[in-house]
């Protein structure tokens, strides 16, 4: 945590907080959830790269009751289409629609993470008391930043890639201002990933790998 002493959190409290991260952690706790998480899994992924898809296999391995599935995507999409007049259902899913308000809606997003970088991830949160969190669209080092710093060691980053010719395969296609944002290459460098999932269509080779994931989740219950 840059500039700020080190600390550890567990499910059964803090302690040897610095000041900073006391804060943070206030911050955090005044959110209306239950519980604090045994782990947090921050998903990060090029578009088609499959981030979603196995971020859905986790929660469907482990169960909706141990497993939270959240986006950072979704509360600034609501805000974001209450402000501007649209129809928030239809910017959820992979229609025209959205792609014709995503540059738009990316430029909007960066104004109110400059101003709070934590102003997303706190909505996520609210509410929830399964035990695992799964963020599935991480993509900004302010994102991981945040969870971090209010989460400490409890935090795993979790990398999905693909080739660009699977990811073609499922209709990608570059667009400036999209591709070459902060949106999809924040967490191209400067990161070191606690888990790579390689996902290029080898059904048993990715069962393989969450497997193995999926174990280590299981000893930190």
């Amino acid at each position: 945590m840059r500039g700020c002493p080190e600390f550890s959190l567990s499910p059964h409290g803090l302690s040897r907080m610095g000041p900073c991260a006391r804060g943070k952690v206030l911050v955090a706790a005044r959110s209306p959830m239950a519980r604090v998480p045994r782990l947090v899994l921050l998903m990060s992924g090029k578009r088609k790269s499959g981030k979603d898809f196995v971020a859905e296999e986790i929660q469907n391995r482990l169960g909706l009751d141990v497993c939270a599935l959240l986006q950072l995507s979704g509360p600034l999409k609501e805000q974001y289409a209450k402000e501007h007049g649209l129809d928030f259902q239809r910017l959820l899913d992979a229609s025209s629609y959205k792609e014709t308000y995503r540059q738009d809606m990316i430029r909007w997003g960066e104004e109110k993470r400059s101003t709070d970088p934590g102003f997303f991830c706190r909505i996520i949160m609210e509410n929830i008391t399964q035990p695992v969190w799964v963020v599935s669209d991480a993509r900004r080092l302010s994102d991981v930043e945040w969870f971090q710093d209010v989460y400490g060691p409890v935090v795993q980053l979790v990398r999905v890639v693909a080739t660009e010719e699977t990811r073609k395969r499922r209709n990608w296609v570059f667009v400036v201002g999209v591709d070459d944002a902060e949106s999809e290459c924040g967490l191209d460098q400067g990161v070191t990933f606690d888990w790579v999932i390689t996902n290029d269509g080898d059904e048993l080779s990715l069962d393989s790998q969450l497997e193995k994931l999926l174990q280590f989740i299981s000893s930190k219950l």
